[in-house]
């Protein structure tokens, strides 16, 4: 078991700005959002800082894609699939229609070509495609996106298919949960190569693309990610957007156009970007290691425990720090046990409480070892 030898706590100013915590959602900022249901999240924390009816389940339309998208940037990055991979067109790929590139039965096209048509034009037969390429059937491939939501925690999201081209009532999702997938999508750097694609082409040059997504050409540091249209649904978006190493994902869903739902995107994007800051969660300063008393080896590695990043309001005072540790600890140590804390405050608000943990175990000494010490330290060395 673990003993402090002392009551003493080592208490550390940290000179270097650091940023902490996770923020209460802002429901009630006056944003002029004319969609009935929005929410706005940063990427690496997944903090909300916006939301409007974010659990009303809907129609999400083509933004079902990003699910689709996932599955297969998951699928390339665990080696399933490759990239230059060849995907032949089957016959009921081949007949969707709507957003499509048009595939004609038997037709061969790589896998990034597939999912550039994805990404950038919405392509349900190019979804279809890719489905029945990695798993045989499209039904399966459903069956795998449902697993993964659940896994996602999108408690409000069931899919019927691949696409949301069909209005179907089993087939719904909240901007909430699109945004928890869309967080999980961006953080795979390869979608980059896709979804902030504006203008490009396929067949040699003989098919244009265009993405459908207008922000991707208009607003700076957009990086994607999926837009979505039925007259169910109506005008559906998740918008990504990069600025200063800070990423936001901005969730509309039903607006009344093309125009509304890219103003409301827009909104939320400058609203975060505006208002909020993403820092390090992780000292520059301060004891990386304790001494161990009767150890086998000298001094414990520490290890901050959560996220590596929170997110803070601009403006508000740069964050104060303080780190409790013992002054050491007593053999024997187990990796992962908690010794300290680092508190995180802002003014006279106190942000977080950051575990510190032990990084290593260390056994206590034996006899043989306890007796080399002490003749050690008789001795002089």
């Amino acid at each position: 078991m673990k003993r402090t030898l002392s009551a003493l706590c080592l208490f550390i100013a940290l000179l270097r700005p650091v940023c902490a915590a996770a923020l209460e959602p802002s429901a009630g900022a006056a944003l002029p959002i004319a969609a009935p249901s929005a929410i706005l999240m940063e990427k690496e924390t997944g903090t909300v800082l916006y939301e409007k009816d974010a659990d009303r389940p809907q129609p999400p339309a083509s933004v079902t894609k990003i699910m689709t998208l996932l599955l297969l940037i998951e699928d390339i990055e665990a080696g399933r699939i490759a990239l230059d991979d060849v995907v032949t067109a089957s016959a009921r790929a081949a007949s969707f229609g709507g957003s499509c590139v048009y595939l004609e039965e038997g037709e061969r096209m790589s896998v990034s070509d597939m999912l550039k048509c994805i990404a950038v034009v919405s392509a349900n037969d190019c979804a279809v495609a890719m489905a029945e390429h990695v798993n045989g059937t499209e039904a399966v491939f459903v069956e795998r996106m449902n697993r993964r939501a659940e896994e996602l925690g999108m408690a409000n999201t069931h899919f019927t298919n691949c696409t949301g081209l069909f209005e179907d009532a089993e087939h719904y999702s909240t901007a909430r949960d699109i945004a928890l997938m869309s967080r999980a999508l961006i953080r795979h750097e390869l979608i980059k190569q896709y979804s902030c694609i504006w203008m490009d082409s396929i067949r040699g040059g003989a098919f244009e693309l265009t993405n459908t997504n207008k922000l991707v050409a208009r607003y700076p540091g957009c990086t994607g990610l999926k837009t979505g249209y039925t007259s169910e649904a109506m005008y559906c978006l998740s918008a990504t957007a990069e600025r200063d190493g800070v990423e936001y994902i901005a969730v509309v869903l039903h607006g009344e156009s093309i125009d509304s739902r890219n103003t409301d995107a827009a909104t939320l994007l400058n609203y975060a970007f505006a208002n909020f800051a993403l820092c390090p969660l992780r000292p520059g300063t301060g004891p990386d290691a304790l001494p161990v008393e009767m150890g086998r080896t000298a001094a414990v590695p520490l290890v901050l425990d959560g996220e590596s990043f929170a997110v803070v309001p601009k403006g508000g005072g740069a964050p104060q720090f303080r780190l409790e540790l013992p002054a050491r600890l007593s053999a024997p140590v187990r990796a992962g046990e908690r010794v300290g804390t680092l508190y995180v405050a802002q003014g006279e608000k106190a942000l977080a409480e950051v575990p510190i943990l032990t990084g290593a175990d260390v056994p206590r000494l034996g006899f043989t070892g306890i007796f080399t010490k002490l003749a050690r330290s008789l001795v002089g060395f």
